[in-house]
């Protein structure tokens, strides 16, 4: 990649100044004086890689001093020249983004404690400056792509990291599009058997629903046309490999479970339109029956919103079909980094980013690698589930939360003074597992104690279990010095 092309993409990607570009190049000139003569183990001069990081952040729209910080990136860590250097040259912020990039750093340990302190690390990182994190993600995805020239046991290393650590965050920041790349990137040199595997599977099964995808992709938008409803793109996709092994896996190796191997994606002017299109599409094909999903009134964690749909097509071939606006769609593939784009370039608020933050500073207080891991995977790593209150407020929570986990998001003392709850008006237990779509009410006893030190068997959320291992210690303090006397 030449400073060339990169302004290409910035042009294309960004509504820029002249001064924006002339920074842009400022910082490609500093980075390759800095890494002159340096090679990367591919052999590339070391410019190649400050490109190709700065070119994925300008693919994702972001702001030009992110992308002038990707291509400066390594320069404190790998060069004679220093952060005080950098932000002579380019003022504070830029320097203080390059300084985040440089502490996250190489982590010189091995095991449970290297896999623990790039986390650590990671989650810190983010409550500073999610800039800084998006930066990493983007020279992570570079380096993926140059795993090749590495030896065998480093390349299962950093791909299984890649999949451990960086694509579930990027999904939790809402960031389809990279989350696929560095998931599809990292899976052949994770599992390569696996990855071989279904990349025959696709082959095989791919071009057969790609013609039929094609001929509805014709007939929606001769009926759109025809209707007057103004769309902005109507395509197909195929589904990205790591995502395909995920769900070949959930449907115990039956791909004739899996729907979305294929799928029509529509990009429309509004919400109405949306509901409008899915309307069309059901009186052109037959809906599967509990496959449609409105992420639109109920949108995800991660604040993706669509309509989905799943309908018997030409030849009775299965098609998954999603419908969203222009703005869920860049929302959808670039998440949180879209808020620059919507916000005319300010740092995200930080209430959108609220769970970084208190989990990172909750995190740093942990020096029990085992708890840490616990507490990172129930609050990133698992799936996750929409519930709602009485009076229609959505609360958000793991795949497996109970009644209890429920109360203590809502408040401590709520789930201190639990007592029964409600699921759908109908009593259950208080381990019983909640569904998406769930109504759920707790019954609170004011003379109740505190928690039952038995619900720590089940709760699943950091929140809850944080909690009643409070409220247990100070019940053994009390006890201890009555047993004592």
């Amino acid at each position: 990649m030449t400073i060339r092309q990169l302004l290409e993409t910035i042009k294309e990607t960004h509504d820029c100044k002249q001064a924006d570009l002339d920074l842009v190049e400022q910082a490609y000139n500093f980075a390759e004086t800095a890494h002159l003569s340096q090679k990367r183990s591919t052999g590339d001069d070391y410019i190649e890689h400050c490109l190709q990081t700065a070119n994925s952040l300008a693919e994702l729209k972001l702001p030009i001093s992110m992308i002038a910080a990707g291509l400066l990136h390594d320069v404190p860590e790998d060069t004679k020249f220093t952060l005080e250097n950098i932000k002579t040259e380019f003022g504070s912020d830029i320097a203080s983004m390059v300084e985040g990039i440089t502490k996250l750093g190489r982590i010189k340990y091995r095991g449970i404690d290297r896999y623990v302190e790039n986390l650590r690390k990671m989650f810190v990182a983010m409550a500073q400056d999610i800039r800084v994190v998006l930066i990493k993600f983007a020279d992570r995805l570079h380096n993926l792509q140059t795993l090749y020239a590495l030896p065998a046991d480093k390349q299962k290393r950093i791909a299984q990291e890649t999949l451990e650590i960086y694509a579930p965050i990027a999904n939790r920041l809402g960031i389809g599009e990279l989350q696929s790349k560095l998931e599809d990137a990292a899976f052949k040199y994770a599992y390569p058997d696996d990855f071989n595997k279904t990349e025959q599977l696709i082959k095989n099964n791919f071009p057969i629903k790609k013609k039929t995808l094609n001929n509805m992709v014709r007939k929606i938008k001769n009926k759109l046309d025809k209707d007057d409803i103004k769309y902005y793109d109507i395509y197909g996709r195929t589904k990205h490999y790591y995502s395909f092994f995920r769900k070949y896996q959930k449907y115990h190796n039956d791909i004739k479970q899996i729907y979305d191997l294929v799928a029509m994606r529509i990009i429309v002017d509004s919400v109405a339109d949306c509901y409008a299109v899915l309307g069309i599409i059901h009186n052109v094909w037959k809906p599967i029956r509990g496959r449609i999903k409105d992420y639109i009134a109920q949108p995800k964690p991660n604040g993706y919103q669509s309509l989905h749909t799943a309908v018997f097509g030409d030849d009775q071939e299965i098609v998954e079909i999603q419908i969203r606006t222009q703005k869920m769609h860049d929302q959808a593939e670039l998440g949180i980094a879209a808020h620059w784009q919507y916000k005319e370039f300010q740092k995200v608020s930080k209430k959108e980013v609220e769970w970084v933050q208190e989990l990172a500073e909750w995190l740093k207080q942990i020096g029990d690698n085992n708890r840490f891991l616990e507490g990172a995977k129930i609050d990133v790593f698992q799936n996750r589930i929409f519930v709602f209150t009485p009076q229609g407020d959505v609360i958000d929570l793991p795949d497996g939360a109970t009644p209890i986990d429920f109360a203590y998001h809502i408040h401590t003392e709520i789930g201190n003074k639990c007592s029964r709850s409600l699921i759908n008006n109908e009593i259950v237990a208080l381990d019983h597992r909640l569904k998406n779509g769930d109504v759920v009410q707790i019954v609170t006893d004011k003379n109740r104690k505190g928690p039952n030190p038995e619900w720590l068997n089940f709760v699943k959320t950091r929140t809850a279990r944080q909690h009643i291992e409070t409220q247990k210690n100070k019940n053994w303090k009390k006890f201890i010095p009555k047993f004592s006397k």
